[in-house]
């Protein structure tokens, strides 16, 4: 079968590890790299001189391309109002731990829309593979980095999405369902079509010319085989990859992502200010009842992480993120390349 993508890629296996802020390592993504599929790892949470670090580590580790992620979200409107109204919600719970509740909360993330340290510090290390999440970069960015030979993928979630990045000249689409987990990467969190894997890949695939990576409760080689016949090109599973040992996963996630909370995931805006797909916990029930309006995405990530901080001083991981996907039962623990290996077998 030909494969355009994988050629352009550079990659012997239709297999993409997700680019997952917080569990993705350099370990990790170049341990799929070096199994044949493309590895990924996450700088949305970085600064620049973290990420080139990042991106230093990975290259140590594989010659084989890998994939650097960036968020292209709207950058945050500070409202010191809506800000101090979220903080005197959250008090009460602050107060079971013992732990004043925050004064302030910080834009603790720069958007990659407007970070031209970030596209300077791509240009200098040229990484293979580059992808957006939350939406595109300036134009000029986009092009700059086309014409440093770098591959563009770009997360989208509606054809809508997809027409934009298609226009806006990147080389491949990752279309996101509605199953997938961690943050959705659509561009306006108010025009959401909540759109399902297969649905959307079919949708993507009958109206784009670009490749289609399909994302979102893909779990094994079956699921890989599904999403191809639909018209994707290769598929990216993220949930998948968290138990590996070269995850950064600690060992609460794990235990979550083994046990019946797997079976429970949904998506809220309240733990970040933007959606995301995770294991219920009390992120989830706490955060969402009687709630005021959210800060700006990632300001009210802010407050999540404060008191996340706090109630692990009291051993308690009730507040932790624990992102996860619709098919998170169907993990399996082993290291990635045998992971990897046992994909391609089943996809065959």
């Amino acid at each position: 079968m030909s494969n355009p993508l994988l050629s352009l890629l550079n990659i012997e296996l239709p297999i993409i590890q997700s680019p997952m802020v917080g569990v993705s390592t350099p370990k990790l993504a170049a341990a799929v790299s070096n199994a044949g599929g493309l590895g990924s790892i996450g700088i949305g949470a970085s600064s620049v001189e973290q990420a080139r670090a990042m991106l230093r580590d990975t290259t140590a580790l594989t010659d084989k391309p890998f994939n650097v992620n960036l968020f292209c979200h709207t950058p945050a409107v500070a409202d010191a109002e809506r800000e101090a109204q979220w903080l005197d919600f959250l008090a009460p719970l602050f107060d079971k731990f013992d732990t004043p509740a925050p004064t302030a909360l910080r834009e603790i993330y720069t958007s990659f829309v407007e970070d031209f340290g970030m596209l300077e510090m791509l240009l200098e290390e040229k990484p293979a593979v580059v992808s957006f999440h939350f939406g595109l970069p300036p134009q000029s960015s986009i092009d700059a980095l086309k014409d440093a030979g770098i591959v563009l993928l770009c997360s989208v979630t509606s054809l809508a999405e997809a027409q934009q990045a298609e226009r806006a000249g990147v080389h491949g689409l990752v279309a996101q369902g509605y199953e997938a987990g961690g943050h959705r990467g659509v561009f306006d969190p108010q025009q959401d079509s909540e759109m399902g894997t297969f649905a959307l890949v079919r949708l993507l695939a009958e109206n784009c010319k670009l490749p289609v990576v399909a994302a979102g409760g893909i779990m094994d080689g079956a699921g890989i085989k599904s999403v191809m016949q639909l018209g994707a090109s290769a598929a990216q599973l993220g949930t998948a990859f968290i138990l590996c040992p070269e995850s950064s996963a600690n060992p609460a996630y794990r235990e979550a992502l083994k046990g019946p909370r797997a079976h429970q995931t949904r998506v809220t805006s309240a733990i970040s200010g933007r959606p995301a797909r995770g294991m219920v916990n009390r992120n989830y029930i706490d955060l969402e009842t009687n709630a005021p309006a959210l800060p700006d995405y990632p300001i009210a990530y802010d407050a999540n992480k404060a008191l996340n901080a706090a109630a692990a001083t009291k051993a308690n991981t009730e507040f932790a993120v624990q992102w996860a996907g619709q098919g998170a039962p169907l993990a399996r623990e082993m290291p990635a390349a045998a992971l990897v290996k046992l994909l391609a077998a089943e996809l065959k």
